[in-house]
């Protein structure tokens, strides 16, 4: 209890500016995992969606019934995520240009291959999103800590030129208050590398395996508009 109470002494009797560094990498570090827990969260939710909508489209489903089921779940207030929406972007707008006889199945797939591209970059955003913050936290937080360690031993010295005798004890808490802007800027920045380096593999992840899935589908649709467009000439 004494360490507890002498280390919030020293953050009291800190100068401005130390406390002031002290009080960003704090926001700074509360912040951060606060972005850590929500991104966790979003992407274990991305993956259990994932697994779910791949055994659901490989299941031998109707693709316009499985379409039908994501109009279902939107209405009912649960928007489409992940690869289910890259699914439904290519499939909405492969509908629309298979109704166009004048137009080819090439263009008909590349109409749709565009509409899944700007879905999967729509994701690309989501499963980006507050990652620059925690590389920012994690690249920036040493150095803030560092400048509040030379602003607080620049302090200890400067309070030497008025003290009569230089003693440890008289630059300890100059040096002390510096030395826990150092700590708290680690404290800040460790947990933020780990959680980007970490989070940044998982958006590889998922975005490769949205790729792989826009290839697959658009193979599938492929095969669909040849088969519709043979329709039509034979009914010509």
């Amino acid at each position: 209890m004494q360490e507890q109470m002498s280390l919030i002494d020293l953050v009291l009797h800190a100068s401005f500016t130390v406390q002031l560094v002290m009080i960003i990498l704090l926001l700074a570090s509360m912040l951060s995992w606060y972005m850590i827990v929500q991104r966790f969260i979003y992407f274990r939710n991305a993956r259990e969606e994932t697994l779910v909508f791949e055994e659901r489209f490989w299941s031998g489903i109707d693709l316009a019934q499985l379409y039908r089921e994501g109009n279902e779940k939107a209405a009912e207030g649960h928007p489409s995520l992940g690869m289910e929406s890259i699914f439904r972007a290519g499939f909405k707008e492969f509908s629309r240009l298979a109704q166009q006889s004048e137009m080819d199945s090439d263009a008909v797939i590349e109409g749709s291959r565009r509409a899944m591209r700007v879905a999967m970059m729509r994701e690309s955003e989501r499963l980006e999103r507050h990652l620059p913050f925690l590389a920012s936290v994690g690249s920036t937080s040493p150095y803030i800590g560092l400048f509040g360690t030379v602003w607080g031993i620049m302090h200890s010295f400067r309070g030497l030129a008025n003290a009569t005798q230089a003693t440890l004890a008289t630059v300890a808490p100059g040096i002390s208050e510096a030395l826990v802007a150092t700590a708290m800027g680690l404290f800040a920045a460790i947990p933020a590398v780990l959680a980007y380096n970490r989070f940044a593999s998982k958006v590889d992840v998922l975005s490769n395996r949205y790729d792989t899935f826009m290839d697959e589908f658009s193979s599938i649709l492929h095969r669909q508009a040849f088969a519709v467009r043979s329709r039509d000439k034979q009914a010509g």
